[in-house]
């Protein structure tokens, strides 16, 4: 399929989407968030890809932030649904994504772009990524997950100074606040992705799917995390990786999942 700000990519089991509109900063606008869904969808039903990475094009942003100019003049019922809809069509798409996410975050990450880089299951920064959520400074509050995600990488604490000073922390700040696992430099980000999704995709894809749901199911209000723990452990033992991974440890040979 051809899009007009994107980039996809496919290698092997591995696929690499990159938001392309270096003129923008990669900036977030609506064409772009659908343009990502349909990507993510595809992604999610090629039953080769394994794991997924998502970066900005260039070195100086992953993702700048959303485009201002799209929403500026909307009233409370309009800010409203671009809030609800941004967050069904992608950033909770990609977070409940069966096939793993990682986010390669090569430069700015600020507002909707760090929102969708904690939207994936985990983040890898360069050394020169900063990361915030400044919308106070605009006279609004994060919209696409930011208040509710935010807290869960960083603690409450943490998560309030960054949006009530609308600051940017760096790399190194984010991997000590527990905001992403890794800071490489800027040369090292993708081949380290790929190295960690070619690590993911020697094991289980129906595990890691069960693991996604289970672990999820910890931050949703109402939701007993380790009751679905227990359903989705159970539901492994009747899948054919299941067999395979056990009877592959038994012959004491690697697992052909």
């Amino acid at each position: 399929m051809n899009y007009s700000n994107i980039l996809v990519e496919k290698n092997g089991k591995t696929a690499k989407i990159t938001i392309n509109r270096p003129k923008k900063l990669n900036a977030l606008n609506k064409d772009t968030i659908n343009e990502l869904h349909m990507a993510f969808e595809a992604l999610e039903a090629d039953d080769q890809i394994r794991a997924i990475i998502i970066t900005g094009s260039g070195d100086k942003a992953f993702v700048a932030g959303a485009d201002i100019t799209e929403f500026a003049h909307f009233d409370i019922l309009e800010g409203a649904k671009l809030s609800k809809k941004g967050q069904k069509t992608l950033f909770d798409f990609i977070e409940n994504l069966n096939t793993p996410v990682i986010a390669a975050i090569n430069g700015f990450a600020l507002g909707g772009g760090l929102e969708l880089a904690m939207a994936c299951h985990f983040r890898v920064a360069s050394e020169n990524a900063k990361m915030g959520l400044p919308e106070v400074s605009l006279g609004v509050i994060p919209g696409y997950g930011g208040t509710q995600r935010l807290p869960q990488l960083v603690g409450k604490g943490k998560a309030m100074e960054m949006i009530m000073t609308a600051g940017m922390i760096t790399a190194e700040d984010a991997q000590n606040s527990g905001l992403v696992n890794h800071v490489v430099p800027q040369e090292e980000l993708i081949p380290l992705c790929e190295k960690l999704a070619k690590k993911i995709s020697y094991n289980s894809s129906t595990a890691i799917s069960a693991a996604i749901k289970a672990v999820n199911a910890n931050f949703k209000d109402g939701i007993n995390g380790y009751d679905v723990e227990i359903k989705q452990f159970g539901k492994c033992f009747g899948t054919e990786d299941f067999d395979e991974g056990t009877t592959a440890f038994l012959e004491k040979r690697k697992p052909n999942f």
